[in-house]
């Protein structure tokens, strides 16, 4: 019950002659197939009798190989022509989709373009004009807009503010980086080629003797002129 109220597609010449050029293709085709199939049978046929030393039936058999040969070449020249003219319809119609396409769109503009007077535009930006300068005017006397001096002002400070802003952000140097001018007179300089004599010298100052852990006792008299004896003997020369 749908399909009743469905508009068919109007046919037209065009489409008439694309259907009776393809249908012509499609026979074509057909037809190359059987002079194929002929031309190889005769030339099937010229061998067998070839081998039956027949040879005026051989000749024969070629000769009709070679008018179905001519024959297929006319058919692929027909084909080429069909060919042709459908590619020629179809650009044809290619063409004239793309024209029909912009004679709509030309026609859209010019319909936009016809709603649309040049006296109604021109009035209505001299109302915005004027409607603009009006406004400009109230502004002014109503001191909404800054003056000249106002704006260098403003544009002043705004250049203080980001000095100091970008002041703030820089990091801050530590003071213990920094070595004092008295610390660094009292550094000794050392030379490359005297860095082992200044090593030497430090283990040399560190071997101190070793420091007594029990309580010093005066020397008696005794204990004096028994070293001086025993220094006197020493002394002494041996006999000879």
């Amino acid at each position: 019950m749908g399909n009743i109220f469905v508009k068919k597609p109007k046919i037209t010449d065009v489409d008439r002659a694309i259907l009776s050029l393809k249908t012509q293709r499609r026979k074509l085709a057909r037809h190359q197939q059987q002079l194929d199939a002929v031309i190889e049978a005769e030339k099937q046929a010229a061998r067998d009798l070839i081998r039956e030393k027949r040879k005026d039936r051989a000749l024969l058999a070629l000769k009709k190989k070679k008018t179905q040969e001519e024959l297929l070449k006319q058919v692929d020249a027909w084909l080429i022509n069909v060919e042709q003219q459908l590619a020629d319809i179809e650009l044809a119609s290619k063409q004239k989709a793309v024209f029909e396409s912009l004679k709509a769109g030309n026609n859209a503009i010019k319909a936009i373009q016809s709603e649309i007077n040049l006296e109604d535009v021109r009035k209505l930006m001299d109302d915005t004009e004027e409607a603009k300068a009006y406004q400009d005017e109230i502004n002014a006397i109503l001191g909404e807009r800054l003056s000249a001096e106002d704006e260098e002002d403003v544009l002043a400070e705004f250049e203080n503010l980001e000095s100091e802003i970008t002041l703030q952000s820089l990091p801050a140097v530590p003071a213990s980086s920094v070595p004092s001018t008295e610390a660094a007179r009292k550094t000794p300089k050392v030379q490359p080629e005297a860095g082992l004599q200044v090593e030497d010298k430090e283990d040399e100052v560190l071997e101190l003797p070793e420091v007594p852990t029990t309580t010093p006792v005066p020397a008696t008299s005794d204990d004096i002129s028994t070293k001086a004896t025993r220094i006197k003997v020493l002394e002494e020369p041996l006999p000879a």
